[in-house]
């Protein structure tokens, strides 16, 4: 015979914790940049010799992106349109975000700024950001005068 255990509010902080799943995603989208209206999901890879971040934005045109370097702060931002229907008549739902987006990613100071490359295709945005040759120390003789 098995035991199981009872948690008698165990139904209840699943429910509390589903209510409030929408509120922390705001609460993290307005943390990231109060004026976004909405943060495209984004993978980050560090590989050997370069990083790679890799931001879903479907139904964005490649030309309202813009990914820019300043101060080791990357940025990558656009602006996704709504779609007009203007021919359609009855209910309309509308789930995907549209608008302004910024995500800000800071970067270690051993990335090549220099060779920073970015593509858009199949609305997959992926920046690729080299890595410096690694400087290692080396010992320094000291001659007698």
């Amino acid at each position: 015979m098995s035991f199981v255990r009872f948690e008698p509010w165990s139904l209840f902080d699943q429910f509390h914790s589903d209510v409030d799943r929408p509120a922390r995603r705001d609460a993290a989208r307005a943390e990231a940049d109060p004026g976004a209206s909405w943060a495209p999901p984004v993978d980050i890879v560090e590989l050997k010799d370069r990083f790679i971040v890799r931001a879903d934005v479907p139904g964005v045109d490649p030309a309202d992106l813009d990914v820019s370097l300043d101060d080791g702060v990357l940025a990558v931002s656009g602006d996704r349109q709504r779609e007009q229907d203007s021919e359609v008549e009855g209910l309309r739902r509308y789930e995907r975000s549209t608008g302004r987006f910024l995500r800000r990613f800071t970067l270690p100071r051993t990335v090549d700024a220099e060779g920073i490359t970015a593509r858009c295709n199949n609305g997959i945005l992926e920046v690729v950001i080299p890595k410096q040759p690694e400087v290692r120390a080396r010992r320094i003789d000291i001659e007698a005068a």
